[in-house]
């Protein structure tokens, strides 16, 4: 994922694209995305999360490979179809994995799991900052070949890992998914809002904390190193995030964590200088570093269509978030418009204790 946003302008100039019909590229990947983990729910329901885990990612690879080949806009589209549907498979065969190995540590892991997320997308954006002098098509089959190594070497452990029991696998016993108590409407409603709102503000930090610097006037190197302090402090928030969870609980960590990400970007934005929204920027990471590992587990007291759910729910807020900032900023101002993202921290600490410990 890294590597293809990073090297997106490579994409854009070898076929030719204007923003319009980059956004129109972008959009099927968003949306083959969207109703991957919408699929990928329904079937790690039905067989368990264990057939999400190596084929979506050989498939994953080999989309790279072939968004790396196109030079036409129809060819575009369909390559980031194809990639934003097996990125979404992959996404809940991993999670709904993600929550049977939690319960089986009987401890929480969650956190460190997530943690390692954002540590391969910065590792992709550096590998693709390091490569800028070789192709983007021979960069992407590189990576591409590389995870679909990586899948095949996979094999023998997933199929250990659902064979641990001595169960075949088609059995309940085998995918603990399959047999788990049902959550309420209502509970998984409110863990997809504050999954949206937590996206919804990660896509902004993407999209809008480099802007929100170079708008106070620094240079484009300092406002540069807003998304990267924020990127930074989601990492290592992470790494902490189970301690932290083990010692005081999901829902204390989260509110106070929201709480953290609310009251330093509100402060960095009334102060409006460029020092206090790098500040403002990091606590934001910090803070909701561990609200969506501990929603992703939370729905999985739901079982693999409840992870589906909210995971697809939260995409939607991390696809619309930055969009919708820029609309507001264009009525009002990009301060005003990122006070949107406070209301969202707050609303992540004032409701997940509810969220958290509800069924």
């Amino acid at each position: 994922m890294a590597v293809w946003g990073a090297r997106m302008p490579a994409v854009q100039a070898a076929a030719h694209l204007g923003p319009g019909r980059l956004a129109l590229v972008l959009l099927g990947a968003a949306a083959g995305m969207v109703v991957g983990v919408q699929a990928g729910g329904r079937w790690a329901h039905r067989h368990g999360s264990s057939g999400l885990l190596v084929a979506p990612m050989l498939a994953f690879g080999i989309a790279l490979a072939l968004l790396g080949q196109c030079r036409t806009l129809p060819t575009l589209i369909l390559a980031a179809v194809l990639f934003g549907l097996v990125h979404g498979l992959l996404d809940v065969g991993a999670n709904a994995s993600a929550v049977a190995c939690e319960l089986a540590y009987q401890r929480s892991i969650m956190a460190g799991l997530h943690s390692s997320y954002s540590v391969g997308a910065l590792c992709g954006a550096v590998l693709a900052a390091l490569t800028t002098w070789m192709p983007h098509n021979l960069l992407f089959a590189l990576v591409g070949a590389f995870t679909v190594l990586a899948a095949l070497t996979a094999v023998p452990s997933v199929r250990a890992a659902t064979s641990l029991d001595g169960a075949p696998e088609s059995t309940p016993a085998a995918t603990d998914e399959v047999s788990t108590p049902s959550m309420s409407r209502t509970t998984v409603w409110l863990l997809c809002a504050l999954a949206a709102a937590c996206l919804w503000a990660e896509g902004a930090a993407a999209d809008w904390s480099a802007v929100h610097l170079h708008f106070l006037g620094t240079s484009e190197t300092t406002a540069a190193t807003a998304y990267a302090l924020y990127s930074a402090a989601m990492a290592a928030g992470r790494l902490l995030g189970d301690r932290l969870t083990t010692r005081y609980g999901a829902p204390a960590v989260v509110r106070a964590g929201g709480a953290l990400a609310a009251a330093g970007l509100g402060c960095a934005l009334a102060v409006g200088t460029a020092p206090a929204a790098l500040l403002g920027w990091l606590a934001l990471g910090a803070g909701l570093s561990t609200a969506m590992p501990s929603l992703i587990t939370a729905a999985g007291r739901g079982g693999p269509r409840a992870v589906g759910t909210v995971t697809a729910v939260g995409y939607l807020g991390l696809l619309a978030g930055p969009a919708a900032i820029g609309a507001l900023a264009a009525f009002t101002s990009l301060p005003v418009a990122l006070t949107v993202l406070v209301g969202m921290a707050a609303t992540v600490a004032l409701l997940s204790s509810r969220a958290l410990a509800s069924r």
